[in-house]
């Protein structure tokens, strides 16, 4: 995604009236950058973004989502949470917006492509227009802890999956500062773990998966560490494209 479109006031209103901030969690220090915003009717994220979320990220974190560019990381930086403030003090709130990373996108020297609703969250709330106005503003940015209360790690299968040839997963509700690096299924055969593959974005798939329910491990790092995190028969042996199966444990 390259170019800013044009958003409707119908498409404003809704998105002031849902300016729920939440507080940060990290003390790193803020980087400046620029940010834009693209279009879109419902000011909610795509489904088609680079990370594979589809549906999923149009609606994460109540639609305060965006593209980023050297931040994706190959895709490394799928699901990444960010606060996001721009740097004018007259329109724009000191506290900014918190989004997730749900897509890969390059703008004009920024860093952040927002979702509309994410963009005019920045502002004051009778400030929204205006800043729209600019386009493109200067912002601040840190990496923050995401947080989804009540939420476990789910490990959604996804939509193009064939049972029982191939098998596509998508972590959702990735808690903390945490980058999914590698991840592996128990091979009981041949004891001894099967890498996936990093498909593109979030998306790890694997051809001729082992049967039977799957153990899977995953290899994450943050906050100046590296972990591996084990969790046993999540998916159970009749997996389903399209179900995400809940594995009672937060990252």
């Amino acid at each position: 995604m390259r170019l800013r479109l044009a958003v409707t006031f119908s498409c404003i209103v809704p998105c002031l009236l849902l300016l729920l901030p939440a507080p940060s969690t990290s003390q790193n220090s803020f980087v400046c950058s620029r940010a834009t915003y693209y279009g879109s009717p419902d000011c909610l994220g795509t489904p088609s973004g680079a990370c594979g979320y589809g549906e999923f990220g149009r609606t994460i974190n109540g639609g305060d989502v965006g593209a980023v560019g050297r931040l994706y990381r190959n895709g490394t930086g799928c699901g990444a949470c960010y606060q996001v403030r721009c740097t004018h003090a007259q329109l724009c709130t000191e506290e900014g917006v918190h989004v997730v990373v749900t897509d890969h996108g390059e703008g004009d020297y920024t860093d952040f492509i927002l979702s509309p609703r994410a963009f005019v969250n920045l502002a004051h709330q009778n400030m929204a227009l205006d800043l729209l106005a600019y386009g493109v503003i200067n912002v601040e940015y840190r990496r923050v802890s995401c947080q989804y209360p009540g939420q476990n790690l789910m490990f959604k299968i996804q939509e193009h999956s064939k049972f029982p040839n191939y098998l596509a997963i998508i972590i959702l509700y990735q808690t903390g500062q945490m980058d999914i690096l590698t991840v592996e299924l128990w091979e009981e055969d041949c004891q001894q773990w099967r890498e996936m593959r990093r498909s593109y974005g979030a998306v790890w798939d694997i051809v001729n998966p082992p049967l039977g329910p799957l153990n899977l491990r995953f290899q994450a790092s943050g906050d100046g560490e590296v972990k591996w995190v084990q969790v046993g028969n999540v998916i159970p042996s009749d997996w389903k494209a399209g179900v995400a199966y809940d594995s009672a444990i937060q990252l």
